[in-house]
């Protein structure tokens, strides 16, 4: 089963005290004791982001390590990667985490852990690098499109609540065709496709969102996402 949860923001770097999209994504392993790997690319493999991933995956019900571009720990990258029940992508800059993923090889590694029903999540770069296109600040400044690996359809576009120049210029690049339609995740709010279809649309915040941005009749269109809240 091809599974990809992709997150607009949350998870342990960015919701310390709130465990749920985190949680979530163990919980979707085959195995009790799933072993994760965290890919902190986009963050230049930042020693601080890591050593969060580490405080809150250490205390689960996992056997969590990472895997370090800028200090690797084996030359035998894919058959480190494909020994993994999860992958888990941070985030950062997504041009720079792809042009290194593809210098690596990791592109073509990624895709072959997806067909062989390694779980794929990640939040920010880490959600749209799965997608055919992205809307990313990388480049500095403002906002654009960037291609992305592909193993989704459409585009993806992160902290749609949290910067309001997001929403506005996702809906221009859409409309001026130069941005597929695609998904917009609020902060806390997730997807979990199976294959290229959704299983489920979560959240870790009661009022987080995802929709489907669309042209329709000529004009863009937003289609909020039935929502599972994983709290109480």
């Amino acid at each position: 089963m091809k599974q990809i949860i992709a997150m607009g923001g949350g998870g342990f770097s960015m919701e310390p005290d709130n465990h749920l999209l985190d949680t979530y994504v163990l919980e979707q392993a085959s195995v009790h004791i799933p072993k994760i790997c965290f890919l902190p690319t986009a963050s230049g493999d930042a020693e601080g982001y890591i050593e969060r991933f580490y405080n809150f995956f250490e205390d689960q019900p996992c056997v969590p390590n990472h895997f370090s571009l800028f200090k690797p720990a084996t030359r035998d990258v894919r058959g480190f990667l494909l020994e993994q029940d999860i992958i888990y992508v941070g985030g950062g800059n997504t041009k720079n985490m792809l042009a290194l993923w593809r210098e690596w090889g990791l592109d073509n590694i990624l895709r072959e852990a997806w067909e062989r029903d390694i779980i794929l999540a990640g939040l920010s770069a880490g959600a749209i690098c799965w997608f055919e296109q992205g809307l990313t600040d990388s480049y500095g400044g403002v906002f654009e499109p960037i291609d992305c690996l592909g193993l989704l359809k459409g585009s993806g576009c992160p902290h749609y609540d949290g910067e309001t120049k997001r929403r506005r210029d996702y809906h221009k690049l859409i409309e001026s065709g130069q941005l597929l339609e695609g998904y917009a995740l609020d902060d806390g709010a997730a997807i979990h496709f199976v294959g290229n279809s959704i299983k489920q649309v979560i959240s870790s915040r009661p009022h987080a969102n995802a929709r489907y941005v669309h042209m329709q009749r000529g004009q863009i269109s937003e289609k909020t996402l039935s929502m599972e809240f994983l709290g109480e």
